[in-house]
């Protein structure tokens, strides 16, 4: 199928390995122009390095100047933008009475605010050309329990302000989505790192957990992105898709 990408405008931030790289990566295999936003210059030189036509910006996405900075450069490559993955996010902290309100501001920070303000930019540029698409990656804690408290309450934020926003901008031309990831293995993620210190219980985990048997991979969640981005998706506004081999527990 020919998503049509060809020569669109993609920023992904968190882009410089796992999930975002995966997102970029796809994005330009569908002729699409690139550019990723990540805080570690030697992962950026990494994707770089696997991905010569890829533009990488260095920036901390908690970091309100260093957003727009970023935002900047981009404009200044590509002179507009097309497409946004917000896809930078992580989690810390333990049991709600066990964690911070520094830790919640920092989960907020990450994985809410900066995806909330780049949408901001983003939307105001697209406006100009009446058209324009948004993916932000959530989770399916965003939608019940099982992740840390921290990044469920992230993750449930942006899955609201995902409808809100699609409602308020389709009008303009501009669809925003988002997509729930379950558990999903990459090298650099947490599961590979608990995979690796207790096979036994990660596997019983995969067997108990996910109906289908395995993890996710990154170029399920990839694809998937790509399609929501496209005009192939053109009906689909304000909804938040399991990318997760069933294995949330919700109905919808």
């Amino acid at each position: 199928m020919d998503l049509q990408l060809k020569g669109k405008k993609v920023l992904v931030t968190g882009g410089s390995k796992g999930i975002g790289k995966g997102i970029a990566k796809a994005f330009l295999e569908e002729g699409a122009e690139v550019a990723i936003l990540g805080r570690g210059k030697e992962a950026l030189n990494q994707a770089k390095k696997e991905m010569p036509s890829l533009k990488t910006i260095q920036a901390d996405v908690t970091l309100e100047e260093d957003r727009t900075r970023a935002f900047n450069e981009f404009l200044e490559t590509f002179s507009r933008i097309d497409i946004l993955v917000n896809n930078a996010g992580g989690s810390s902290g333990g049991k709600t009475m066990e964690t911070t309100i520094a830790q919640f501001e920092e989960a907020m920070l990450l994985n809410y605010f900066s995806a909330v303000h780049l949408s901001q930019l983003a939307v105001t540029d697209m406006k100009k050309y009446k058209n324009g698409a948004i993916v932000n990656i959530s989770s399916i804690f965003g939608r019940e329990s099982g992740g840390k408290p921290t990044y469920n309450s992230a993750k449930a934020a942006m899955i609201s302000t995902t409808k809100s926003l699609a409602d308020e901008v389709v009008k303009d031309g501009i669809r925003v989505n988002s997509i729930a990831p379950g558990s999903i293995l990459h090298p650099t993620g947490n599961w590979q790192k608990k995979l690796d210190e207790n096979p036994e219980q990660i596997n019983k985990f995969v067997e108990d957990q996910i109906p289908a048997g395995r993890f996710g991979t990154v170029e399920e969640v990839a694809n998937t992105v790509v399609f929501l981005a496209s005009e192939k998706a053109s009906w689909i506004i304000g909804a938040s898709i399991n990318v997760d081999g069933g294995q949330s527990k919700s109905n919808f």
